[in-house]
Protein backbone atom coordinates (compact mmCIF):
# COMPACT_ATOMS: atom_id res chain seq x y z
CA UNK A 1 0.00 0.00 0.00
CA UNK A 2 1.38 3.39 -0.94
CA UNK A 3 1.71 6.22 1.61
CA UNK A 4 -1.30 8.12 0.24
CA UNK A 5 -3.62 5.13 0.58
CA UNK A 6 -2.16 4.37 4.01
CA UNK A 7 -2.89 7.91 5.23
CA UNK A 8 -6.43 7.81 3.84
CA UNK A 9 -7.05 4.46 5.52
CA UNK A 10 -5.76 5.74 8.85
CA UNK A 11 -7.93 8.86 8.61
CA UNK A 12 -10.96 6.73 7.84
CA UNK A 13 -10.22 4.48 10.82
CA UNK A 14 -9.75 7.46 13.14
CA UNK A 15 -13.03 8.95 11.93
CA UNK A 16 -14.84 5.67 12.50
CA UNK A 17 -13.46 5.33 16.04
CA UNK A 18 -14.38 8.93 16.83
CA UNK A 19 -17.94 8.38 15.65
CA UNK A 20 -18.18 5.15 17.62
CA UNK A 21 -16.83 6.80 20.74
CA UNK A 22 -19.31 9.67 20.43
CA UNK A 23 -22.10 7.18 19.94
CA UNK A 24 -21.03 5.17 23.00
CA UNK A 25 -20.62 8.34 25.06
CA UNK A 26 -24.08 9.51 24.05
CA UNK A 27 -25.55 6.13 24.92
CA UNK A 28 -23.78 6.20 28.27
CA UNK A 29 -25.12 9.64 29.03
CA UNK A 30 -28.63 8.57 28.13
CA UNK A 31 -28.27 5.46 30.24
CA UNK A 32 -27.10 7.53 33.20
CA UNK A 33 -29.99 9.92 32.76
CA UNK A 34 -32.39 6.99 32.65
CA UNK A 35 -30.99 5.67 35.91
CA UNK A 36 -31.45 8.97 37.75
CA UNK A 37 -34.43 10.27 35.77
CA UNK A 38 -36.65 12.23 38.15
CA UNK A 39 -40.37 12.85 38.18
CA UNK A 40 -39.75 16.01 40.20
CA UNK A 41 -38.18 19.37 39.33
CA UNK A 42 -34.54 19.95 40.21
CA UNK A 43 -34.26 21.00 43.84
CA UNK A 44 -31.95 24.02 44.03
CA UNK A 45 -29.69 23.75 47.08
CA UNK A 46 -28.26 27.24 46.53
CA UNK A 47 -31.76 28.65 46.78
CA UNK A 48 -32.46 26.65 49.95
CA UNK A 49 -29.21 27.89 51.46
CA UNK A 50 -30.25 31.50 50.83
CA UNK A 51 -33.59 30.84 52.52
CA UNK A 52 -31.67 29.43 55.51
CA UNK A 53 -29.43 32.49 55.64
CA UNK A 54 -32.36 34.89 55.44
CA UNK A 55 -33.96 33.34 58.51
CA UNK A 56 -30.68 33.32 60.44
CA UNK A 57 -30.10 36.97 59.53
CA UNK A 58 -33.22 37.95 61.50
CA UNK A 59 -31.51 36.63 64.62
CA UNK A 60 -32.75 33.79 66.85
CA UNK A 61 -36.50 33.39 66.12
CA UNK A 62 -37.47 33.13 69.77
CA UNK A 63 -41.21 33.58 70.47
CA UNK A 64 -41.99 37.06 71.73
CA UNK A 65 -39.03 38.75 70.02
CA UNK A 66 -38.91 41.12 67.05
CA UNK A 67 -36.82 38.56 65.15
CA UNK A 68 -39.65 36.05 65.56
CA UNK A 69 -42.23 38.53 64.23
CA UNK A 70 -40.06 39.68 61.32
CA UNK A 71 -39.39 36.11 60.29
CA UNK A 72 -43.09 35.26 60.46
CA UNK A 73 -43.87 38.19 58.16
CA UNK A 74 -41.15 37.04 55.75
CA UNK A 75 -42.34 33.42 55.66
CA UNK A 76 -45.97 34.38 55.08
CA UNK A 77 -45.05 36.80 52.29
CA UNK A 78 -42.70 34.30 50.64
CA UNK A 79 -45.22 31.47 50.62
CA UNK A 80 -47.91 33.80 49.25
CA UNK A 81 -45.53 34.89 46.50
CA UNK A 82 -45.27 31.24 45.45
CA UNK A 83 -49.04 31.04 45.02
CA UNK A 84 -50.01 29.29 48.24
CA UNK A 85 -53.11 29.99 50.29
CA UNK A 86 -51.52 31.06 53.59
CA UNK A 87 -52.87 31.51 57.10
CA UNK A 88 -51.49 31.90 60.61
CA UNK A 89 -53.14 29.68 63.19
CA UNK A 90 -52.71 29.56 66.96
CA UNK A 91 -53.72 30.80 70.36
CA UNK A 92 -52.18 32.12 73.56
CA UNK A 93 -50.01 29.25 74.76
CA UNK A 94 -48.13 28.71 78.00
CA UNK A 95 -44.64 27.22 78.04
CA UNK A 96 -43.30 24.98 80.80
CA UNK A 97 -41.71 27.96 82.59
CA UNK A 98 -45.05 29.76 82.96
CA UNK A 99 -44.57 32.27 80.17
CA UNK A 100 -47.33 32.96 77.65
CA UNK A 101 -46.87 33.46 73.91
CA UNK A 102 -49.10 33.86 70.90
CA UNK A 103 -48.62 30.62 68.98
CA UNK A 104 -48.12 31.18 65.25
CA UNK A 105 -48.29 28.09 63.09
CA UNK A 106 -47.89 29.11 59.44
CA UNK A 107 -50.08 27.01 57.13
CA UNK A 108 -49.69 27.08 53.33
CA UNK A 109 -51.92 25.11 50.97
CA UNK A 110 -51.22 24.43 47.30
CA UNK A 111 -54.20 23.35 45.19
CA UNK A 112 -56.53 23.31 48.20
CA UNK A 113 -59.40 21.85 46.15
CA UNK A 114 -57.59 18.56 45.52
CA UNK A 115 -58.81 15.76 47.78
CA UNK A 116 -55.56 13.78 47.64
CA UNK A 117 -53.08 15.70 49.78
CA UNK A 118 -49.59 15.37 51.22
CA UNK A 119 -48.48 17.15 54.40
CA UNK A 120 -44.91 18.45 54.77
CA UNK A 121 -43.85 20.18 57.98
CA UNK A 122 -40.95 21.75 59.90
CA UNK A 123 -40.60 24.05 62.90
CA UNK A 124 -39.58 27.67 62.38
CA UNK A 125 -39.00 28.85 65.96
CA UNK A 126 -35.60 28.90 67.69
CA UNK A 127 -34.82 27.48 71.13
CA UNK A 128 -34.06 30.28 73.63
CA UNK A 129 -31.10 28.54 75.26
CA UNK A 130 -27.95 26.66 74.20
CA UNK A 131 -28.36 24.08 76.94
CA UNK A 132 -26.29 21.42 75.14
CA UNK A 133 -23.26 23.65 74.64
CA UNK A 134 -19.97 22.36 76.02
CA UNK A 135 -19.45 25.68 77.81
CA UNK A 136 -21.92 26.06 80.72
CA UNK A 137 -21.65 29.84 80.39
CA UNK A 138 -23.48 29.54 77.06
CA UNK A 139 -26.43 27.57 78.41
CA UNK A 140 -28.55 30.70 78.93
CA UNK A 141 -27.69 32.19 75.53
CA UNK A 142 -29.82 31.87 72.40
CA UNK A 143 -28.31 30.42 69.22
CA UNK A 144 -28.84 30.93 65.49
CA UNK A 145 -30.79 27.68 64.97
CA UNK A 146 -29.55 27.43 61.40
CA UNK A 147 -30.03 23.67 61.25
CA UNK A 148 -32.48 23.10 64.10
CA UNK A 149 -35.27 25.13 62.59
CA UNK A 150 -34.16 27.16 59.59
CA UNK A 151 -32.96 24.26 57.42
CA UNK A 152 -36.29 22.42 57.35
CA UNK A 153 -38.15 25.65 56.62
CA UNK A 154 -35.68 26.50 53.85
CA UNK A 155 -36.25 23.11 52.21
CA UNK A 156 -40.00 23.74 52.35
CA UNK A 157 -39.64 27.21 50.79
CA UNK A 158 -37.64 25.80 47.88
CA UNK A 159 -40.16 22.99 47.40
CA UNK A 160 -42.95 25.57 47.39
CA UNK A 161 -41.11 27.56 44.73
CA UNK A 162 -40.81 24.45 42.56
CA UNK A 163 -44.46 23.48 43.07
CA UNK A 164 -45.52 26.88 41.76
CA UNK A 165 -43.59 26.19 38.56
CA UNK A 166 -44.64 22.56 38.08
CA UNK A 167 -47.87 21.36 39.66
CA UNK A 168 -47.82 17.84 41.15
CA UNK A 169 -50.77 15.46 40.90
CA UNK A 170 -51.69 15.93 44.55
CA UNK A 171 -52.42 18.92 46.75
CA UNK A 172 -49.62 19.85 49.14
CA UNK A 173 -50.00 21.36 52.60
CA UNK A 174 -47.01 22.89 54.35
CA UNK A 175 -47.15 23.65 58.06
CA UNK A 176 -44.39 25.55 59.84
CA UNK A 177 -44.63 24.79 63.55
CA UNK A 178 -44.17 27.44 66.21
CA UNK A 179 -43.17 26.82 69.85
CA UNK A 180 -41.72 23.46 68.95
CA UNK A 181 -38.33 23.93 70.57
CA UNK A 182 -39.28 25.60 73.87
CA UNK A 183 -39.49 22.35 75.83
CA UNK A 184 -38.09 21.43 79.21
CA UNK A 185 -34.74 19.63 79.16
CA UNK A 186 -35.13 16.04 80.35
CA UNK A 187 -38.90 16.31 80.12
CA UNK A 188 -40.35 13.33 81.97
CA UNK A 189 -44.01 14.10 81.28
CA UNK A 190 -46.02 11.54 79.32
CA UNK A 191 -45.24 12.05 75.63
CA UNK A 192 -42.88 14.94 76.49
CA UNK A 193 -45.71 17.44 76.23
CA UNK A 194 -43.64 20.53 77.05
CA UNK A 195 -42.24 20.25 73.51
CA UNK A 196 -43.98 20.47 70.11
CA UNK A 197 -46.67 22.90 71.27
CA UNK A 198 -47.44 23.97 67.71
CA UNK A 199 -48.10 20.47 66.42
CA UNK A 200 -50.12 19.61 69.53
CA UNK A 201 -52.39 22.57 68.81
CA UNK A 202 -52.62 21.62 65.14
CA UNK A 203 -53.47 18.00 65.93
CA UNK A 204 -56.46 19.00 68.07
CA UNK A 205 -57.73 21.26 65.32
CA UNK A 206 -57.11 18.66 62.60
CA UNK A 207 -59.14 16.09 64.53
CA UNK A 208 -61.96 18.58 65.07
CA UNK A 209 -62.11 19.59 61.39
CA UNK A 210 -61.56 16.11 59.96
CA UNK A 211 -58.37 16.99 58.11
CA UNK A 212 -57.06 14.19 55.90
CA UNK A 213 -53.78 13.60 54.06
CA UNK A 214 -52.24 10.56 52.40
CA UNK A 215 -49.25 10.92 54.71
CA UNK A 216 -47.06 13.47 56.45
CA UNK A 217 -43.31 14.11 56.44
CA UNK A 218 -41.70 16.21 59.17
CA UNK A 219 -38.28 17.76 58.52
CA UNK A 220 -35.99 18.42 61.48
CA UNK A 221 -32.29 19.31 61.27
CA UNK A 222 -31.91 18.54 57.57
CA UNK A 223 -28.98 20.82 56.72
CA UNK A 224 -26.02 19.64 58.80
CA UNK A 225 -22.83 18.15 57.40
CA UNK A 226 -22.53 14.36 57.13
CA UNK A 227 -26.19 13.97 58.09
CA UNK A 228 -27.59 10.54 58.72
CA UNK A 229 -31.35 10.05 58.71
CA UNK A 230 -32.22 6.85 60.52
CA UNK A 231 -35.69 5.31 60.77
CA UNK A 232 -37.13 6.12 64.18
CA UNK A 233 -39.48 3.83 66.05
CA UNK A 234 -42.57 6.06 65.87
CA UNK A 235 -42.22 6.44 62.11
CA UNK A 236 -41.66 2.71 61.62
CA UNK A 237 -44.66 1.73 63.74
CA UNK A 238 -47.14 4.40 62.65
CA UNK A 239 -46.27 4.73 58.96
CA UNK A 240 -44.03 1.83 57.82
CA UNK A 241 -45.08 2.11 54.17
CA UNK A 242 -44.18 5.81 54.12
CA UNK A 243 -40.79 5.13 55.70
CA UNK A 244 -40.03 2.48 53.10
CA UNK A 245 -41.24 4.67 50.25
CA UNK A 246 -39.17 7.71 51.21
CA UNK A 247 -35.99 5.82 52.10
CA UNK A 248 -36.23 3.69 48.94
CA UNK A 249 -36.56 6.82 46.80
CA UNK A 250 -33.67 8.50 48.59
CA UNK A 251 -31.48 5.46 47.93
CA UNK A 252 -32.64 5.13 44.33
CA UNK A 253 -31.81 8.71 43.35
CA UNK A 254 -28.37 8.72 44.90
CA UNK A 255 -28.69 9.67 48.58
CA UNK A 256 -28.15 6.33 50.31
CA UNK A 257 -25.48 7.80 52.60
CA UNK A 258 -28.14 10.15 54.04
CA UNK A 259 -31.19 7.89 54.05
CA UNK A 260 -29.65 4.98 55.91
CA UNK A 261 -31.94 2.04 56.51
CA UNK A 262 -30.98 1.80 60.17
CA UNK A 263 -33.68 1.59 62.86
CA UNK A 264 -33.47 3.98 65.81
CA UNK A 265 -35.38 4.46 69.05
CA UNK A 266 -38.51 6.41 69.96
CA UNK A 267 -38.26 10.12 69.19
CA UNK A 268 -41.21 12.28 70.21
CA UNK A 269 -41.08 14.92 67.51
CA UNK A 270 -43.86 16.74 65.64
CA UNK A 271 -44.66 13.60 63.64
CA UNK A 272 -45.88 12.00 66.89
CA UNK A 273 -48.75 14.52 67.05
CA UNK A 274 -49.39 14.33 63.31
CA UNK A 275 -49.96 10.60 63.76
CA UNK A 276 -52.26 11.35 66.71
CA UNK A 277 -54.35 13.40 64.28
CA UNK A 278 -54.78 10.39 61.99
CA UNK A 279 -52.17 11.32 59.37
CA UNK A 280 -49.59 8.50 58.98
CA UNK A 281 -46.39 10.50 59.40
CA UNK A 282 -42.64 10.07 59.53
CA UNK A 283 -39.68 12.09 60.74
CA UNK A 284 -36.63 12.93 58.64
CA UNK A 285 -34.22 13.94 61.39
CA UNK A 286 -30.44 13.99 61.86
CA UNK A 287 -30.18 11.36 64.59
CA UNK A 288 -28.48 8.07 65.34
CA UNK A 289 -28.88 5.94 68.47
CA UNK A 290 -25.10 5.74 68.87
CA UNK A 291 -24.10 9.36 68.25
CA UNK A 292 -27.37 11.08 69.18
CA UNK A 293 -28.64 14.23 67.51
CA UNK A 294 -26.78 16.53 65.12
CA UNK A 295 -23.43 17.34 66.70
CA UNK A 296 -24.22 21.06 67.10
CA UNK A 297 -27.73 20.48 68.44
CA UNK A 298 -28.76 23.24 70.87
CA UNK A 299 -25.28 24.79 70.92
CA UNK A 300 -23.71 28.05 69.79
CA UNK A 301 -22.28 26.19 66.79
CA UNK A 302 -25.68 25.63 65.20
CA UNK A 303 -24.97 28.44 62.77
CA UNK A 304 -24.80 29.12 59.05
CA UNK A 305 -21.14 28.08 58.81
CA UNK A 306 -22.21 24.52 59.61
CA UNK A 307 -24.95 24.26 57.00
CA UNK A 308 -24.16 21.87 54.14
CA UNK A 309 -25.83 22.41 50.77
CA UNK A 310 -25.37 18.72 49.95
CA UNK A 311 -27.63 17.76 52.84
CA UNK A 312 -30.24 20.33 51.84
CA UNK A 313 -30.15 18.88 48.32
CA UNK A 314 -30.47 15.26 49.47
CA UNK A 315 -33.45 16.07 51.68
CA UNK A 316 -35.26 18.38 49.30
CA UNK A 317 -34.84 16.25 46.19
CA UNK A 318 -35.94 13.09 47.98
CA UNK A 319 -39.09 14.66 49.41
CA UNK A 320 -39.91 16.42 46.13
CA UNK A 321 -39.51 13.15 44.25
CA UNK A 322 -41.81 11.44 46.75
CA UNK A 323 -44.48 14.08 46.17
CA UNK A 324 -44.25 14.04 42.38
CA UNK A 325 -44.52 10.25 42.14
CA UNK A 326 -48.01 10.39 43.62
CA UNK A 327 -50.68 9.73 41.00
Amino acid sequence: MNKKLLILSLLALIGFEACRNRSNQSAGENEEKNVIALSSPDFNADSAYIYTKTQVDFGPRIPGTSAHQKCADYLVAKLKSFGAKVSIEGEKTKTYDGKSFQLKNIVAAFNPDKKKRVLITAHWDARPFSDQDTDPANHVKPFDAANDGASGVAVILEMARQIQQKEPNVGVDFVLWDLEDYGKANDETPDETTWCLGSQYWAKKAIATGYKALYGINLDMVGGGSAQFTQDEISRQAAPNVVNQVWDIGNEIGYASYFTKIPSGKLVDDHFWMNKAGVPSIDIIHYNDNSGFYINWHTQLDNLANIDKNTLKATGQTVLETIYREK
